[in-house]
């Protein structure tokens, strides 16, 4: 895998993809499925909970539009790191132009005894893989012993990897903003594992000196935007 990303004022290319030795950065990734068996008994006790508890659904565009906004809005509110809310429009725009593509699956969790949505996900499909974009929960759910996300995921690895046989699915790369603890959850419960691969940015001139400035500071910077940035910066540097 190359994958090109473009930030404002810089360019992040990631290449060597999966070397097999370990870098400071790296995509989360699942590259087999060995059902119940995989997990330990006490993940295989939870998903089994999740799995009496809830019905996993992949669902149309138009079911995310009726039920998504309030989960999303209630998971991102939540975080420890705050992140940039989202409106009702720019999330229905979001998931018109995701449907428009043709390859974004859309799946979410409903609770047996009440038909209410508690969770969803949203997965962008390519030749060989799935990437897992968004993963959303009500926070209220995740408090209840219940546990919504371990049926979600257990039943997205089974459809992907599995009965789609794909070669992997992915959580993306290692979080520069570290607003979710999904990739650990990921690893430690799923077995996930990481891809390690290599990392470079391109800069404009003007944010190459803002950034070698600033670096020495970087865990004194409060604003989380190029906080981010620099938590980056410090992997491509191999010091994070």
């Amino acid at each position: 895998m190359c994958k090109i990303v473009k930030y404002g004022g810089l360019l992040r290319n990631v290449y060597d993809w999966d070397c097999g030795h370990e870098t400071s950065f790296w995509f989360v990734i699942k590259d087999s499925f060995g059902g119940m068996e995989e997990l330990s008994s006490k993940m295989r006790n939870q998903v089994k909970k999740s799995l009496k508890t809830y019905d996993v659904y992949r669902v149309p565009a138009s079911e995310m539009l009726r039920v998504g906004f309030p989960i999303f809005q209630a998971a991102v509110e939540s975080y420890r790191v705050k992140a940039s809310p989202i409106t009702m429009e720019s999330f229905r725009n979001w998931i018109q132009q995701s449907e428009i593509t043709g390859n974004v699956d859309f799946w979410c969790v409903y609770e047996k005894k009440t038909h209410k949505v508690v969770a969803l996900a949203i997965n962008t499909l390519h030749k060989d893989c799935c990437e897992y974009n968004t993963m959303k929960a009500d926070p209220a759910y995740l408090r209840n012993s219940t546990y919504p996300y371990y049926g979600l995921i257990y039943e997205m690895n089974r459809y992907y990897l599995q009965e789609l046989g794909l070669k992997y699915v992915s959580d993306g790369a290692r979080s520069i903003t570290e607003h979710s603890g999904i990739q650990p959850f990921l690893i430690e419960k799923f077995h996930f594992r990481k891809a390690y691969c290599q990392l470079q940015i391109v800069y404009q001139w003007w944010m190459k000196i803002a950034v070698n400035i600033l670096f020495p500071f970087r865990k004194l910077v409060p604003v989380q935007s190029v906080k981010a940035i620099l938590n980056m910066e410090a992997m491509r540097r191999n010091k994070y």
